[in-house]
């Protein structure tokens, strides 16, 4: 804002200004006459830095209580804006092939109201240098440039040869895509401060015109922004490369990569394809609004921009671009959540269960023709653990409890509950599998090394005892708010039995896992035992593997 020095943020490089006579044409594939474009280009860039400047000095005048610049300005004002619409009006592919532009007296009208606005301009200059406003001068200055170059371009023969009666001809027959856009000019009994933003973002203004990018990040500024330069579209891609942007302003028109291949590679990078953009241009043509928009521009405003709309779609922009930010938020917030509530599931569910209830299934129960089931008990820990603190009891359990977790994950076995301090798991469901009895022998097998290398605080050694059965079981999930995947049959009952009435340190198994294993594992015969509600019942003891056998 006038009197601050510009922000560090800003990229001046030259670049190809558009004082320039005749600046760059960028040909288009739609058929326009990219001639009159170029000429209405050209004659609205300087426009456009009158109008705005003129419009920022009013403002700041106000602000500032030197009420005696504001008339002079409003002048200025008022005559960029009635040029403006000169130029529009006349300039036309319809009036070019009608046959009714009258170029002498456009010029005419024209340089008058460039008169105007150059003796206020001067006017304002000398009282600002006599009141020592230094950084008015500075800004009037600006507009006494571009009221020039604006002056230079309307009296350049070759710059307006396309306009005139020999050169309408070629026109003929050429399609009208000037349409009747909103131009920038403000309404008189418009106020200049008036649609002052709700939002304010980080904006980066691309344009390779200093006073354009200069005044529109004053602007921008006034409003709460924060605003990045970049002087082209080659530059705005690297700058975003390295910084996340709340909005996008690009120029139509520029060197090396142009705002509509600017905006094409944008929308094409998955990272910033939902940044918003607004195409700035002094052109108005149809066919490039749509295209804007079609490759995914936000909105398309045309140069010199009314500030009150140019403020509006800026608003509208952030708040669309908040609101999908928060949606954004929100899904992510849901995912980690999701993948949360999965992990936890499948703690205590096997994944194809889990998916099952996921799927809307109410009742899960199937049965097995054969599965092998264990139960395995800490010897004495119900008795030592009453002499220590609950918390390392926990942390005792808890150490020796995750190792088999990671011993059944190990071995595709299914942990089916925790007990007190007993241990169950099962093989062979919920997907079969033919060797259920050997992956639980080598389970088996492994948690009696993991206990051996463990001890209770006064030295002594932990003991495990395990029992092993094989058979039909019914497996299925019960409750309704704490899910719990159980198993059913007496072949759990066996197994239960089996570690019950075994002996500390050894893999009791019933005769049914014996048949499955006594041909890889080495058994001792423990003879018969009575077995509750099941009478004698022949056991063995499992003692480890066979030579050749290689633990899986």
């Amino acid at each position: 804002m006038t009197g601050k020095d510009p922000k560090t943020t800003k990229t001046k490089e030259s670049g190809p200004s558009a004082a320039a006579p005749r600046a760059r044409i960028k040909e288009s594939d739609s058929g326009h006459d990219t001639v009159l474009s170029s000429i209405r280009h050209n004659l609205r860039t300087p426009l456009n830095q009158i109008i705005g400047y003129s419009e920022m000095l009013q403002e700041e005048a106000e602000d500032l209580g030197l009420d005696a610049y504001v008339p002079d300005l409003q002048k200025i004002h008022t005559a960029g804006s009635q040029l403006l619409t000169l130029i529009n009006d006349n300039i036309s592919q319809p009036r070019l092939e009608s046959g009714k532009l009258e170029l002498e007296l456009l010029q005419r009208h024209s340089r008058t109201l460039l008169d105007l606005i150059i003796g206020y301009n001067e006017l304002c200059q000398e009282d600002a240098a006599q009141d020592d406003h230094v950084a008015f001068v500075a800004d009037l200055k600006k507009i006494h440039k571009a009221a020039n170059t604006l002056l230079g371009l309307l009296n350049d023969s070759e710059f307006l040869k396309p306009l005139t009666a020999s050169a309408r001809k070629q026109a003929a027959g050429r399609p009208d895509f000037s349409g009747n856009l909103v131009t920038s000019s403000r309404p008189p009994d418009q106020s200049p401060g008036a649609g002052v933003p709700a939002l304010v973002g980080f904006i980066l203004v691309v344009d390779d015109n200093e006073m354009n990018r200069d005044m529109l990040c004053r602007r921008l500024e006034r409003q709460g922004h924060t605003v990045l330069e970049a002087e082209n579209g080659r530059k705005a891609l690297e700058f975003l490369e390295s910084v996340k942007v709340d909005l996008v302003l690009l120029d139509m028109l520029m060197p090396e990569l142009d705002g509509l291949q600017t905006l094409e590679l944008l929308k094409a990078d998955p990272i910033h394809r939902y940044t918003p953009v607004i195409m700035l241009s002094a052109l108005d043509e149809l066919d490039s609004v749509v295209h804007c928009i079609e490759v995914g521009a936000e909105d398309y405003l045309s140069k010199p921009f009314n500030p009150v709309l140019l403020n509006a779609r800026i608003n509208a922009c952030l708040e669309k671009k908040r609101l999908r930010d928060q949606e954004q938020a929100y899904l992510e917030q849901l995912r980690i959540e999701r993948e949360k509530s999965e992990r936890l599931l499948l703690n205590i569910l096997p994944k194809s269960i889990a998916d099952r209830l996921k799927q809307g299934e109410s009742t899960i129960a199937d049965s097995f023709a054969d599965a092998t089931v264990l139960f395995a008990d800490l010897g004495d820990f119900t008795k030592i653990s009453s002499n220590i603190p609950a918390t390392e009891t926990v942390q005792m359990l808890n150490e020796i409890f995750s190792k088999f977790d990671w011993l059944a994950e190990l071995h595709h076995l299914e942990k089916i509950k925790t007990i007190g301090d007993a241990y169950m798991a099962v093989g062979g469901l919920p997907v079969p599998r033919p060797d259920h009895a050997e992956a639980m022998a080598e389970m088996a097998l492994d948690m009696q090394k993991v206990v051996s290398r463990l001890s209770y605080r006064d030295g002594r050694k932990i003991e495990l005892r395990i029992g092993i059965s094989s058979g039909p079981v019914v497996a299925g999930i019960i409750g309704s708010k704490k899910f719990i995947y159980d198993l059913w049959g007496d072949t759990v009952n066996i197994a239960s039995r089996m570690e019950s009435l075994g002996q500390l340190g050894a893999v009791q198994v019933s005769e049914t896992t014996y048949e499955h294993l006594k041909e890889k594992y080495i058994f001792e015969k423990r003879g018969k035992i009575e077995v509750k509600g099941k009478g004698k019942m022949t056991t063995f003891l499992l003692t480890g593997r066979k030579p050749g056998r290689v633990s899986s």
